[in-house]
């Protein structure tokens, strides 16, 4: 038995050999990524958490910043089937879920309804532009996001695992779109921010583009393997300080508590509910795995915070009106709430 961390319970040997050999897989995933890729390590690296953590991400960022050739050539390095959904203002629920269809069976020459699977039947989904549909055929995408199945005819078909969405947001353009509410916001794990490319990286990616084919990604891992993994995310342990001090990270951004800074009642309408706190010990135990390690640490947590918070807190009037983005919050509240691991164990002790 491998020791873990303080008032956490031993690891199984094998789960130490197990977390190595990820935490290798994830550098060399990463290496075959930047073939194709240039730069967005950190996006990256919050994908596969929250693949590792089996999670859905919600993706920000403006056109042309190369996400479906990402995603994509993710799938390919871990061996599963992909399929990009491009919602538009008439897309039904049907156009990806499935639909019945008649057919004739050559057995009997009896006609019946056989059910044809859409391409939400695949283990990586990129929803593109997910707030361009109407919210019925955005509630289908979800209800299979939550439920892992399809109901069609009386009957469910369960979608296979390894399953994830990834739907992306364009933030420049809101005329014509439907804005996911809250509620439907809080059922993405995480919430990522894909920024413009550094100077450098965009000279690359120049000359990347306009020379030679890329390189061919090589496969990394298997569906068994992820499937194996994903469970061994799952028994990570966790110290009790830890629990502790994603508490009080999460209940700090509710304006309600006595205990809440005051730039959160001043700048949010509403903080994020329990669900951020489950996700933040998750995500920290993906991030800790993936790096090869068989503990959370706090500072596992902190680096996750803002991809779990800043979708799931709401920022009023007075921060909008001052150019406070609930990602300036989430900093605010890093800086505010101590990290010291000893004041955290002796609240568990």
């Amino acid at each position: 038995m491998a020791q873990s961390s303080a008032s956490s319970p031993p690891v199984p040997d094998e789960d130490v050999q197990a977390v190595e050999r990820l935490g290798q897989a994830r550098t060399r995933i990463l290496g075959e990524l930047r073939k194709v890729i240039v730069g967005m390590d950190q996006v990256i690296d919050e994908m596969l958490i929250a693949i590792f953590a089996r999670g859905h991400c919600l993706l920000i960022g403006v056109p042309g910043l190369a996400k479906t050739l990402l995603v994509s050539s993710l799938a390919e390095s871990l061996s599963l089937s992909f399929k990009r959904i491009q919602f538009t203002p008439d897309l039904m629920p049907s156009d990806i879920t499935g639909t019945e269809i008649l057919q004739d069976d050559p057995e009997t020459g009896r006609r019946q309804f056989m059910f044809s699977k859409g391409p939400v039947f695949a283990n990586i989904i990129l929803a593109d532009e997910i707030n361009r549909t109407p919210p019925k055929t955005q509630a289908a995408l979800l209800e299979a996001m939550q439920e892992k199945k399809i109901s069609a005819g009386g009957e469910d078909f369960k979608l296979e695992e390894p399953f994830f969405v990834l739907a992306t947001q364009n933030p420049i353009e809101q005329e014509g779109t439907y804005p996911l509410p809250e509620a439907q916001l809080d059922r993405f794990f995480f919430n990522v921010q894909v920024s413009y490319p550094a100077y450098d990286e965009e000279i690359e990616i120049m000359r990347r583009v306009s020379g030679t084919a890329p390189q061919k990604i090589q496969e990394v891992l298997h569906r068994d393997e992820i499937l194996d993994l994903q469970n061994l995310v799952r028994r990570a342990p966790v110290a009790d300080h830890i629990f502790h001090y994603a508490a009080r990270l999460v209940r700090a951004t509710r304006p309600n508590e006595p205990d809440s800074p005051d730039f959160i009642r001043n700048w949010l309408s509403y903080g994020a509910g329990p669900r951020a706190s489950i996700f933040l010990i998750l995500a920290g135990k993906a991030r800790a795995v993936l790096r090869g390690r068989y503990h959370v640490s706090i500072e596992d947590v902190q680096a996750v915070a803002k991809p779990v918070l800043q979708h799931r807190i709401i920022p009023n009037f007075a921060a909008q009106s001052e150019g406070i983005t609930a990602t300036d919050v989430v900093q605010k509240l890093l800086d505010a709430i101590p990290a010291d691991e000893r004041l955290y164990e002796r609240a568990a002790g």
